[in-house]
């Protein structure tokens, strides 16, 4: 073989051999030093479905949820079931977040989630059959302001709070 040629298979080598290294070993020694990245990436995890089901709680809490329905031209009737869809939806689509926080503020969430609905259909069903959306939602909120344990939301979001303040 001529020089140029085992010089050029040299070069080609020594490369490959870098950027195998710098690819593949160098980054395996950084991780190495710092902590556990499976802990960090669990850690991270539970941290955001804290924060997931602190929106949650915010969304369904019932003045955010009044508040965020447009209900104009509706019935009582006709608001009291898009009030309790919308906290099914909401719930559903937070469902998973479960397998990442305790089973007592999963217990917690699905509580207010259950409690909201409980409430909405029980002043829904005291109302008079005319009655209209705004009536309803005068009414939940007469509710809220008269009874100062109806506010289960505070009570949650302060649990979820505590709880992920354990994994910073």
């Amino acid at each position: 073989m001529e020089s140029n040629t085992i010089y050029t298979i040299l070069g080609v080598i020594l490369i490959t051999g870098i950027l195998i290294y710098y690819l593949f070993i160098q980054p395996q020694k950084s991780t190495a030093k710092s902590p556990s990245p499976a802990i960090n990436s669990s850690n991270q995890l539970q941290l955001q479905a804290y924060e997931r089901l602190t929106l949650l709680v915010d969304r369904i809490a019932l003045p955010n949820l009044i508040s965020r329905t447009a209900g104009e031209g509706l019935s009582s009737k006709d608001m009291q079931q898009l009030l309790c869809k919308s906290i099914k939806d909401e719930f559903d689509y937070n469902v998973t977040q479960q397998i990442y926080v305790s089973p007592e503020v999963w217990h917690a969430v699905k509580n207010l989630k259950e409690k909201n609905i409980l409430t909405i259909n029980q002043i829904g069903e005291l109302l008079p059959v005319d009655a209209s959306s705004f009536d309803l939602k005068k009414s939940i909120l007469n509710y809220l302001m008269n009874e100062p344990k109806a506010n289960l939301h505070e009570l949650v979001s302060e649990a979820l709070s505590f709880e992920a303040k354990k994994h910073l």
